[in-house]
């Protein structure tokens, strides 16, 4: 910002002295426009020493993609947007056939297993089970009478979601690729962090009969936001970052009165 071109500083009127047209050594007052020197780079300093920026869902040092910042007023936005209870979506890579202390491939080891026995339908049972038991955990976390108008409507909206504190609940989960012993899983979850997800791997290696390690944890989309709206590092500038907010206006503004209505 403070790289950025700046404003012309403002002009005041001012009485100089002038040589009077006569000669003579004679001085007149003529009106002048001067610019202000509190306006002065030299006198005012930088235009800006501090800028808030507050962080949305964070990410651990393991995990990478989506990560939501609010600048200025954008703070304000977030923590609405924050209410919302909004779904976030993960690519999740795991690696069949060794467990660490920490669910990750980076961990300490402490077994390995075989898993000549897993094929991609066995896998997708288990992630039918998990799914069908976190969607009893939605409804029951979301306080709403599946009976009533009110159920249907929101059903209808995709609004069906705990609007409080809950466990972490998946709401979806499938298989995107299966390759022994690597796979591959799209996990949209809610109060989810990226540990539970290591250890859903993990978990999933246990009801296989065999173990399971996290190998990526990418979150693609958090709420109305999506990897195509993100800025890579290189794109960290002003223009960048004024476009973006932009074309990000919109949608925020659409989800919150949608959901906070």
């Amino acid at each position: 910002l403070n790289a950025a071109p700046e404003r012309a500083p403002r002009q005041r009127v001012r009485f100089l002295p002038s040589p009077a047209p006569g000669g003579g050594g004679a001085v007149e007052l003529v009106a002048a426009s001067v610019p202000v020197l509190a306006d002065h780079p030299l006198v005012r300093g930088p235009r800006f020493r501090k800028l808030k920026i507050g962080a949305g869902h964070r990410l651990d040092v393991k995990a990478s993609g989506v990560f939501v910042l609010g600048i200025g007023h954008g703070n304000k936005l977030l923590s609405d947007l924050y209410n919302c209870h909004l779904t976030k979506v993960y690519t999740v890579g795991g690696l069949f056939g060794k467990a660490t202390d920490d669910f990750s491939d980076t961990g300490n080891l402490i077994e390995k297993t075989t898993f000549d026995h897993i094929t991609r339908e066995k896998l997708e049972r288990i992630l039918a089970v998990i799914q069908g038991t976190n969607q009893k955990a939605l409804l029951m976390y979301s306080n709403i009478d599946m009976k009533t108008q009110e159920a249907y409507e929101l059903a209808v909206k995709g609004l069906i979601r705990p609007m409080g504190k809950s466990p972490p609940i998946i709401t979806a989960i499938r298989c995107l690729q299966f390759a022994l012993p690597e796979f591959q899983l799209e996990i949209h979850c809610l109060h989810e962090t990226q540990q539970y997800l290591r250890k859903v791997v993990h978990e999933i290696g246990l009801e296989l009969k065999s173990s399971a390690v996290c190998t990526q944890v990418r979150r693609t989309r958090d709420g109305v936001f999506t990897v195509d709206d993100a800025l890579p590092r290189t794109q960290w500038n002003l223009q960048s970052i004024q476009e973006a907010m932009r074309n990000c206006q919109l949608k925020v503004e659409t989800e919150l009165a949608k959901t906070l209505a």
